[in-house]
């Protein structure tokens, strides 16, 4: 048997009100056509809910147990609106974003934490991956938001690219490396170092050959291949080997550590932003995480 669940929500608070009169005030109704959905009610079920006493009407042990169930319909319906609020606001939903590793780490986290702090209702998932895959997850519909260089939209028709930052690349080493203190870095200088490498399928290794060719290194030798970008960090702070890394996303993991050889190539350009489908409309959640991306970037660059 289906009953309305309107007429369930109303005979509890019949039952609270404790008047037929009380009741429709606080539904903002009249008596009569509250009176009315009752006896509804009861001719859908076959059976009474409420006996007289004198000019009162007292619900019975079947009305106590629908009014149970007509309680949990209103509470249901206000939970229900007051998510319909938070998400009109932008404070609820879910936040499904993808980014190359070095990206997903302080640059987005750093981010990630206010933003998670003022929207609790919102359920965020953050998926790693390389070029390729980043893409074919956005394709998919895997992921709404894609924080990664401009490359990674350009070979695809259907994605649009957002600027958020140029987070050019740079070669990187320990502080205390003997090039460190050289205010110029030649290509002779870069070919007799050992390199460590990013993997063979990352937009940066690509990145980092073409630039190398471009200014004149005729071969890299690699003593290292890591895919680990806490590798990277780790293993160069604590070697000879050098490394290419972006400079914004990695400005924070420097400390007095590593630090970025005076040497820069045009082939270094790497513009960093959001990437999205182009007939995906965005929703309120992505653009208050993107507000507050843009506030954090702002508030790095002017340190």
């Amino acid at each position: 048997m289906k009953l309305d669940p309107k007429h369930l929500a109303q005979l509890s608070v019949v039952v609270e009100a404790g008047s037929f009169q009380s009741a429709a005030n606080r539904l903002g109704t009249t008596q009569p056509a509250l009176s009315r959905n009752m006896k509804a009610l009861e001719a859908r079920l076959g059976a009474p809910l409420f006996q007289r006493e004198g000019r009162r009407s007292i619900p019975n042990n079947l009305a106590l147990r629908l009014a149970r169930n007509g309680l949990a319909i209103r509470l249901a319906e206000e939970q229900a609106g007051i998510v319909a609020d938070q998400s009109a606001k932008g404070s609820v939903g879910e936040l499904r974003i993808g980014a190359p590793p070095i990206v997903s780490g302080r640059f987005l986290s750093n981010a990630l934490t206010p933003f998670m702090k003022a929207n609790p209702n919102c359920s965020v998932e953050i998926r790693t991956g390389l070029v390729h895959e980043l893409r074919t997850m956005l394709e998919r519909g895997q992921v709404d938001l894609v924080f990664g260089p401009e490359s990674l939209a350009e070979p695809v028709d259907g994605l649009v690219f957002e600027e958020l930052i140029d987070d050019g690349v740079g070669v990187m080493c320990r502080a205390g490396h003997p090039l460190a203190s050289r205010k110029r870095i030649m290509a002779s200088d870069l070919e007799a170092q050992v390199w460590l490498a990013h993997s063979r399928g990352s937009l940066l290794r690509q990145q980092t050959e073409a630039a190398m060719i471009a200014s004149g290194v005729r071969s890299m030798q690699i003593g290292c291949e890591t895919d680990s970008i806490r590798s990277v960090l780790e293993i160069v702070s604590e070697t000879d080997l050098i490394t290419t890394m972006p400079k914004a996303t990695t400005a924070s993991y420097l400390e007095d550590r590593l630090v970025f050889l005076p040497f820069d190539h045009p082939q270094f350009h790497r513009p960093l932003g959001a990437i999205r489908r182009i007939n995906a409309k965005s929703s309120p959640i992505e653009d208050r995480f993107l507000k507050v991306l843009k506030q954090k970037i702002a508030q790095d660059q002017h340190r």
